[in-house]
């Protein structure tokens, strides 16, 4: 069962400045940041806040550290901006297995690790009304 909106993720050409910019205009700070090498990304976690299931909500700021990854190959074609929704789930594996029954595509077979160790996967866009989908298993520490 989906729990929440765990995070939205948002392409963008330099982490830093646009750190920055989310810093100096909201408040926000890097709650965890990390190169996700398996996903070419560098990224930041931007806790917005606290949720009702111990988890929490976070903006995911990614710059692709090679053209050729999924976030590279995205900003060369849509400039910076929203890249995905990712909703956080206690079973990955069973709430992928339930969606794809329904006929959505699955990207990945098995989950990877994601973001502060959790295991994700995502749903095709053209399946999800044009929109990637993430699902999160967050790891219990976090």
């Amino acid at each position: 069962m989906l729990t929440r909106i765990d995070h939205i993720g948002i392409a963008c050409f330099d982490l830093d400045k646009t750190v920055d910019f989310y810093r100096a205009t909201y408040g926000f700070e890097v709650f965890h940041s990390e190169v996700n090498e398996e996903q070419g990304v560098r990224e930041a976690m931007l806790k917005i806040n606290e949720t009702s299931d111990g988890g929490a909500s976070y903006l995911q700021l990614l710059e692709p550290t090679r053209e050729d990854s999924a976030v590279g190959k995205w900003l060369a074609k849509n400039g910076e901006g929203v890249h995905h929704i990712a909703f956080g789930t206690e079973d990955v594996d069973g709430d992928a297995s339930d969606i794809r029954e329904k006929g959505v595509r699955v990207l990945y077979d098995e989950p990877r690790t994601g973001s502060m160790g959790s295991r994700i996967t995502f749903l095709h866009p053209k399946d999800c009304h044009g929109v990637l989908t993430e699902l999160v298993t967050s790891r219990a520490d976090h």
